[in-house]
């Protein structure tokens, strides 16, 4: 087996020079993107899949990635969408009874190329203390000189737009046409989960391409309206915020998750920033300043909403704060049936904390029936 194999040399060059260094798991090969972790210890398969990370290399701080394999039923969209992989041990085997196949297997169906054993403890402090950046993984470690030649030209993610590469090329209906709730769905990345919880509350779902408009989502008489997650930064997003604008001064009912979360802040006139790290996980706590109570919650976002601008808006409320850094991870409209929250709702790694979302959204849109 592989595992058995002399693995080639590979290398992680940060754009600011520093290098780390690795083995390649399967194949040779070189990706680009920006670097970023996750602290979760279970769930990588989801997080591969997930589009909000689409362009970026994925460090995993749990030291066995690959030991329960992959399963067809855990993906939040139709393929890989991290840019590459860097983790400390790299499991061949796996067991697990419902697994489909190995983890490398399901990476090399999408081509995806990933390195191992790279002190990854080492590696989380030093982005930790300096910072999401671009950098490469390549096999070609004799060539550094010519990595940094090419890592210089990647571009940065601030002002980065990257919904187009993920969002849907054309409409499609997600759920029972018979529901008793028709909810029009802006796709700027959604994961299929939280379709499948809107679903399963009795709604019927027409997800609509990322630069859709308004007329295009009202055109179908939808109870209402979402934006979903997302990567890239919410700023270029004009189209998605003006559809915003346009369903928030029509008093529809609105609800948004992370990067649809931005989007509505912005539509409101409250700016967005790149984070130091962003938050990437499935621990995070997280308090809602309605009821007092805590959630545990699943966050994966290198953006965020200004807290100073929102508290500072005449018709926005902070609903959630993340207290790991205080800032805003939900905000909702006093006079406007509209809430957003950073976090994923949808994503249950344990706890269900915060599936309550959903029914909120559900009710909003019953009552404005």
């Amino acid at each position: 087996m592989m595992k058995y194999q002399k693995l080639k040399k590979a290398v992680i060059l940060l754009a600011d020079g520093t290098i780390f260094h690795g083995k390649a798991v399967a194949k040779s090969g070189t990706a680009f993107g920006e670097i970023c972790f996750n602290t979760g210890m279970t769930g990588y398969q989801e997080i591969f899949t997930d589009p909000s990370y689409y362009g970026q290399l994925m460090v995993t701080t749990n030291a066995h990635i690959g030991n329960y394999g992959a399963n067809n039923e855990e993906i939040e969209s139709d393929s890989i969408k991290i840019a590459g992989l860097i983790c400390k041990n790299f499991s061949y085997d796996y067991s697990r009874v419902d697994a489909d196949e190995s983890l490398l297997s399901f990476l090399e169906k999408s081509n995806l190329f990933a390195i191992s054993d790279v002190d990854t403890r080492a590696l989380v402090s030093y982005i930790r203390d300096n910072g999401a950046m671009n950098a490469v993984i390549s096999t070609e470690v004799d060539r550094i000189e010519s990595l940094k030649e090419q890592l210089a030209k990647v571009p940065n993610m601030d002002g980065l737009e990257l919904a187009s590469k993920v969002s849907t090329k054309a409409p499609y209906y997600v759920g029972n046409e018979k529901s008793s709730i028709k909810i029009a769905a802006l796709d700027i990345g959604i994961k299929k989960n939280i379709l499948r919880n809107l679903a399963k509350r009795d709604a019927y779902i027409k997800v609509f391409p990322y630069n859709s408009t308004f007329e295009e989502l009202n055109e179908w008489k939808p109870d209402g309206y979402f934006l979903s997650n997302g990567p890239g930064d919410p700023e270029p997003l004009e189209a998605a915020q003006k559809l915003a604008k346009q369903v928030i001064s029509k008093d529809l009912p609105l609800f948004g998750i992370c990067l649809g979360h931005q989007v509505i802040a912005l539509a409101n006139g409250v700016s967005t920033y790149k984070m130091h790290n962003g938050h990437r996980g499935i621990n995070h706590p997280v308090k809602n300043l309605i009821t007092g109570k805590g959630e545990i919650t699943s966050q994966n976002h290198g953006f965020a909403v200004n807290r100073e601008e929102t508290e500072a808006h005449p018709d926005l409320e902070i609903t959630h704060v993340h207290l790991n850094d205080n800032t805003v991870a939900g905000i909702k409209m006093k006079t406007k049936n509209c809430f957003s929250v950073q976090y994923h709702p949808e994503a249950s790694p344990g706890p269900h904390d915060s599936s309550y979302l959903f029914d909120e959204f559900i009710n909003n849109i019953k009552a404005n029936k």
